[in-house]
């Protein structure tokens, strides 16, 4: 039972820290849209993407490595 609420706790603060990823993300996609680089906008996107992915595979391993035991 105590791996299961483990795993469930990581799970929650998985999908919260991947809110806040997307949405700084994409806050920084579009201000760099509003600066005039539109003509980019596929390889931005993609630039962000993997920057993405590669903090939240972070996320993943330092949570999956490092999350404290409950009870």
């Amino acid at each position: 039972m105590e791996a299961l609420l483990r795993i469930l706790a990581i799970i929650v603060e998985l999908l919260i820290l991947a809110t806040i990823t997307y949405s700084i993300l994409n806050g920084a996609r579009l201000a760099v849209f509003d600066l005039g680089a539109r003509k980019y906008g596929k390889a931005i996107t993609m630039i962000l993407l993997i920057i993405g992915v590669i903090v939240f595979t972070f996320f993943i391993a330092h949570l999956t490595t490092f999350y404290p035991a409950l009870g």
